[in-house]
């Protein structure tokens, strides 16, 4: 059963992307989190690091590019899985 993937940019994550739009734009950003999604819910073998938070954070993943930190929070619902990108920082700054 093939379902939808839904990207929802929080304004904290857009706001980084706009300031640096050199390093990471928001299609990298989109294909990183799609490749995220068929690696974790399809278990397709595609190349990408992602983790899971422990603790109370078990619900949202960190996906790494470099020095770029992505965190996302899944929704998995029956037909969209909807992944919101509630921040994207460097390495030092995006767990704060």
């Amino acid at each position: 059963m093939k379902k939808e993937i839904k990207l929802t940019y929080l304004k904290k994550s857009k706001k980084f992307l706009d300031k640096n739009s050199g390093v990471i734009t928001e299609n990298q950003v989109d294909e990183l989190v799609i490749k995220f999604v068929k690696k974790h819910f399809y278990n397709i073998d595609i190349n990408v690091d992602y983790k899971q938070l422990q603790g109370n954070l078990k619900d949202i993943f960190r996906i790494r590019k470099g020095n770029i930190r992505i965190i996302v929070k899944v929704v998995d619902d029956e037909i969209i899985i909807e992944a919101i990108i509630e921040d994207i920082g460097f390495r030092g700054d995006v767990y704060k």
